[in-house]
């Protein structure tokens, strides 16, 4: 027989963070992770795990006509549960990864009451920030660039917008979600400029779209650390979370036709865009 205290335990919360690289998610999980309820952390593997695990049980596999859609959601829903199993303590945990916003009808199924909030942030400031941290090392090679030592600041932006590539797919999969059918109620855009000028703001924002009571965060004291990864894709800092929260004011290392050419792709910035009334902080 169960015990008392296991039948009384509420059921854990999924959310999702997503959006743009370099826009502020890895920030907001270390913000997150500052009340003892929530459980955040940068990029897992979790998004990767459940795309396999869906092309297997479809037409690629040929015994894939034995596996019902209802035993499809209960394996990927099981994934999400079982991932998490260690978090124990944890009544509200945050996966990251770009890959959300692509799947936003699979979230739906799988967890209809999750939300997901989808950091974003001006293009050319994304890839300004991507820059830096190629120039940063000079005498290494980033994974990001599959290993590709003949590389210019243009390539480097070709390949990152390319669709396929770290911040197109990104971009496309946050517009995706953003116009899409399960925008109303479920997905929240934050912006990296509102989260680092006012942290409180946002976060309280952020709480409101949740359904969380508020619990008083620390923005000068933020802990965050990811060096094994980050050295092992090559690109050391990709994850570094300053310990205050303020902005930092500085001018772009990107030539301006390349700057100018993205200034403007913030397609969140015109009322006229949002039309399914998503909330943007």
């Amino acid at each position: 027989m169960p015990a008392a205290s296991d039948i009384a335990k509420p059921a854990r919360k999924f959310h999702f963070i997503s959006g743009l690289p370099r826009s502020g998610s890895t920030l907001l999980a270390a913000i997150l992770n500052q009340n003892p309820r929530f459980r955040a952390g940068m990029t897992s593997p979790l998004a990767d795990i459940m795309g396999v695990v869906i092309a297997e049980a479809s037409s690629k596999n040929d015994f894939s006509f034995d596996v019902s859609d209802a035993q499809r959601a209960a394996m990927l829903r099981g994934l999400v549960e079982n991932f998490y199993e260690g978090q124990a303590d944890a009544a509200v945990v945050f996966d990251t990864s770009r890959l959300w916003c692509s799947r936003m009808p699979m979230l739906d199924t799988l967890f209809p009451e999750a939300k997901v909030i989808a950091c974003v942030r001006q293009l050319s400031w994304v890839l300004d920030s991507m820059e830096r941290l190629v120039r940063k090392q000079p005498v290494g090679v980033s994974k990001v660039f599959r290993f590709d030592t003949n590389t210019t600041v243009y390539s480097r932006v070709e390949a990152l917008t390319d669709p396929r590539g770290m911040v197109g797919f990104a971009f496309q999969a946050t517009k995706d979600a953003f116009y899409g059918q399960y925008a109303p109620g479920h997905l929240l855009l934050l912006t990296y400029e509102s989260l680092v000028r006012n942290p409180a703001a946002a976060m309280r924002a952020v709480y409101q779209f949740l359904g969380e009571p508020w619990f008083e965060h620390d923005f000068d004291h933020i802990a965050y650390a990811a060096d094994e990864f980050d050295a092992r894709v090559g690109m050391p800092g990709l994850h570094a979370v300053r310990p205050k929260v303020e902005p930092v004011e500085r001018t772009s290392i990107l030539p301006r036709e390349i700057f100018g050419r993205f200034v403007n792709e913030s397609f969140w910035m015109d009322p006229k865009n949002n039309v399914s009334q998503v909330p943007i902080v």
